[in-house]
């Protein structure tokens, strides 16, 4: 038997094909882009997720077809919060508005004054980059398109919908819409009413190792499966890696390096912390929820400067590393090249270099982007420490964490121990394969999310954390202080 694992990203879709002993067997992954009409606008074509995901398929069929004939479950990750509008006729009515999209900031003040209980049932701030506010801002300024939604749908419901012909969704992934009552993982018909929507124009709702549909006939006879596989209710992107990396205890964490960064923490009950940006969302297994810092920028600041640059990424952090530790004199960076999110709730933050000199050269911008990203994961523990959560080690997923330097710099900065998997692929399509083989066989969850082995546990370094804490200290300025001359 096999299970597949499909992860809806930013900039790719990627897929993993799992056997029946959780070995991976086959991944494949197709690019995606995204569109930015405007500054701070960002957008995707529907259309793009479809045919990327269909295309990867076609190519795993055609080097496995055995493992294919004998699939038996599907499980669905994605990024989350984006705003898929369907008309009638389940067809898109214009591009998606992504999670980093920044434009809804005015209806998010509104949303927030009109109806509080926002914080108090939805567990997070409202944000710019999560569902409610785009249709908010899309009421005001597309009423013709406002007026023609019958659905809406987070970017892997939308492949479910292609998949099964089911509108469904998962706990995590509703969670990030801010329409659904955390704690009693339902929606929410007072916050669905504040941006004009009802009941009707959602999903059914799902636990993410629940079955919420079986594969179509005509797609199972084009990859030549045995039967109708069995399509899981999956998760958000951080969910699912969490699923993937066996974070699904109470205190079980992980960091996330990727486009965006996260810190994630698995609870027993709904914690949230609104007063600093934390998100709490449902967690993809029943009775479980999680708490998470978001930086907005990751990565994504390390690609930006190797776009500016022309040097490449690796090469980038090769450079950073040989820079040697900071000196107290060395630039500092704020990652903010998208607003951030915690602890501020800025859509309109703004990156910065500070403290530049002639002597700066791309090693020291380097390094810079990379100690910056580690301040921000501190000010994520932090805002976490502050809701009451205790957090001493964290086990390292995304691109970014192939790293060990920039790890070792997050480790100090944070003052916590992290663990590197020996699986490079451990992550949000993993976890979805497996939430696929737990709906397909009615398979423990606890059984089938068994943490990771270990190749390396990067402790925090005294000497490195002496010589970073004044430097955090001076970076936690910036902020406050470049807001003063921000413009308006």
């Amino acid at each position: 038997m096999s299970f597949l694992g499909i992860d809806v990203g930013t900039s790719s879709v990627k897929a993993v094909l799992m056997d029946e002993t959780s070995r991976i067997v086959a991944s494949a992954s197709s690019p995606l882009a995204v569109s930015r009409p405007q500054a701070g606008w960002s957008e995707q074509d529907p259309a793009d997720w479809i045919a990327a995901t269909g295309s990867i398929l076609d190519r795993l069929c055609a080097e496995i077809p055995a493992a294919f004939n004998h699939l038996r479950g599907v499980g669905l990750s994605g990024q989350m919060h984006g705003a898929t509008l369907l008309d009638a006729g389940d067809r898109p009515i214009r591009p998606a508005i992504l999670w980093n999209d920044g434009r809804a900031e005015a209806e998010c003040a509104e949303l927030t004054q009109c109806e509080p209980r926002f914080l108090s049932l939805g567990g997070s701030l409202v944000m710019p980059g999560f569902t409610a506010p785009k249709l908010a801002w899309i009421r005001r300024h597309e009423p013709a398109a406002f007026d023609r939604v019958r659905k809406v749908l987070l970017p892997k419901d939308y492949v479910r919908l292609w998949l099964t012909g089911e509108h469904a969704s998962d706990m995590s992934d509703a969670a990030g819409t801010l329409w659904l009552d955390v704690a009693r993982r339902d929606w929410s018909e007072p916050l669905l009413a504040a941006t004009g929507l009802t009941r009707e124009h959602m999903p059914r709702l799902f636990e993410g190792t629940e079955p919420t549909g079986a594969l179509r006939g005509e797609l199972a006879r084009r990859w030549g499966i045995d039967g109708a596989p069995v399509v899981a209710g999956g998760g958000g992107d951080n969910a699912a890696s969490a699923i993937g990396i066996g974070a699904v205890r109470p205190g079980d964490a992980f960091v996330s390096l990727g486009t965006s960064g996260v810190l994630f923490v698995s609870n027993a009950r709904f914690s949230p912390n609104t007063a600093r940006a934390v998100h709490a969302f449902c967690h993809a297994l029943p009775g479980t929820w999680h708490q998470m810092g978001v930086i907005l920028s990751a990565t994504a600041s390390l690609e930006w400067l190797a776009g500016v640059t022309g040097a490449g990424a690796a090469e980038l952090v090769a450079e950073a590393e040989r820079a040697g530790p900071p000196t107290p004199e060395a630039p500092l960076f704020l990652p903010y090249l998208a607003g951030e999110r915690t602890p501020h709730n800025d859509a309109g933050a703004r990156a910065a270099f500070v403290g530049l000199a002639q002597v700066s050269d791309r090693g020291t911008l380097a390094a810079a982007v990379l100690e910056g990203v580690a301040f921000a994961f501190a000010d994520s523990l932090d805002a976490l420490r502050a809701a009451g959560t205790t957090l001493s080690r964290a086990t390292a997923v995304g691109g970014g964490s192939r790293s060990l330097h920039w790890l070792g710099l997050i480790s100090s900065a944070l003052g916590i121990a992290i663990d590197v998997p020996e699986d490079g692929e451990l992550g949000a399509a993993f976890g979805a394969a497996r939430l696929g083989r737990i709906a397909a066989e009615g398979a423990d969850p606890l059984a089938i999310c068994a943490p990771p082995r270990i190749r390396a546990t990067i402790e925090p370094d005294p000497g490195l954390a002496e010589m970073l804490a004044p430097r955090l200290g001076r970076w936690r300025q910036l902020y406050p202080r470049l807001n003063e001359v921000r413009p308006t």
